[in-house]
């Protein structure tokens, strides 16, 4: 219950009302990227200053586990969207990429819960965030059944990988901008280098921005979600359209993704908070950079699926009950 009532989540019920109600939020145009510019550069420097403490080597293990599960997660997502839920190739591999991938805003809610509760958690748990955005599109890509090949760059775990590059529809090239975008996704790249700029800078660097980016960091986030929730609402009317199959999925997804996160967190041996982060990154689906990658390489694809259902369904459900549950469960396996 405290979670709910908590400044943030109570911005995000404000915002799905005003959009019930009809009205539109007074925000300046551009108002909202800039915030979420500023949530990456925020969490990013924060993140980077835990890690200057933090044994590089250990992680290792951490990194790499997110970093299969993110290329593993689609395949399960697609398996489900074919036998169960009935979607074509295209569009079932197109919507088990955005569950494969994570959401940026779900993550920081959670961190703000956890803090809200007084656990810890390291900042790598940020490097695992940047690592999961990328691996999931290259497995969608792969279900959807392309042809030809390209060597692409692996993303954050290096080395190259031969793989299909046409769109089903004869442009060979989709695929290698598919990927590069994916892998140099703006928000990727402002929030890998925030997370340098922590290292570099260290606490004591930190605490010469804590006016900008630490002070401030809640009143921020309730703004964000303020539109998060207005956003979110406006497409719950478009979610309307889909059949009940659909919906489940957007429910039911995030809960076995939170199942998964939770034997890797108990097989990695995390902390509380590590794991509750852990467990929200595989609950959660992309609806920034998977859908931008995806629209070039896969043009017949129906964006009227995936987004409504990641961000009319997925979104709310994690913000409003799936992290306190994440919590409890993290909680009562873990501890």
């Amino acid at each position: 219950m405290d979670t709910l009532l908590s400044a943030p989540i109570l911005f995000f019920m404000l915002g799905s009302f005003i959009a019930l109600a009809g009205a539109r939020i007074p925000f300046p145009e551009g108002f909202d990227k800039a915030l979420a510019a500023y949530l990456l550069i925020a969490i990013g420097l924060k993140g980077g200053v835990a890690l200057t403490a933090a044994d590089t080597a250990a992680l290792l293990p951490l990194l790499l586990t997110t970093g299969l599960i993110s290329l593993t997660m689609p395949l399960l997502g697609f398996a489900l969207l074919r036998s169960l839920v009935g979607l074509d190739r295209v569009n079932a591999a197109a919507v088990a990429a955005h569950y494969g991938s994570v959401s940026l805003v779900t993550f920081v809610t959670a961190t703000r819960v956890l803090e809200s509760h007084g656990l810890p958690f390291g900042g790598h748990m940020v490097a695992a965030l940047a690592i999961m955005e990328g691996p999931a599109i290259i497995s969608g890509l792969l279900l959807a059944g392309t042809r030809g090949t390209a060597v692409l760059a692996a993303g954050a775990g290096g080395g190259t990988v031969s793989m299909p590059m046409d769109d089903g529809h004869g442009r060979g090239g989709s695929l290698r901008g598919a990927v590069r975008e994916a892998a140099f996704n703006g928000s990727v790249l402002l929030l890998a280098g925030s997370l340098l700029v922590g290292l570099v800078i260290g606490k004591p660097g930190l605490e010469k921005l804590s006016g900008l980016f630490v002070a401030p960091w809640d009143g921020a986030l309730s703004l964000f979600l303020l539109g998060m929730g207005y956003l979110a609402t406006s497409r719950l009317r478009a979610a309307a359209s889909l059949n009940a199959r659909l919906i489940a999925f957007g429910i039911g997804m995030p809960l076995v993704g939170a199942a998964i996160g939770l034997a890797a967190a108990s097989a990695l041996g995390l902390g509380l908070g590590d794991a509750v982060l852990l467990v929200t990154l595989c609950a959660s689906a992309s609806y920034i950079a998977v859908p931008a990658a995806l629209r070039h390489a896969l043009p017949t694809a129906d964006p009227g699926l995936s987004l409504p259902l990641c961000l009319g369904i997925t979104f709310p459900f994690n913000i409003l009950v799936g992290i306190p549950l994440y919590v409890a469960l993290s909680r009562a396996v873990l501890t």
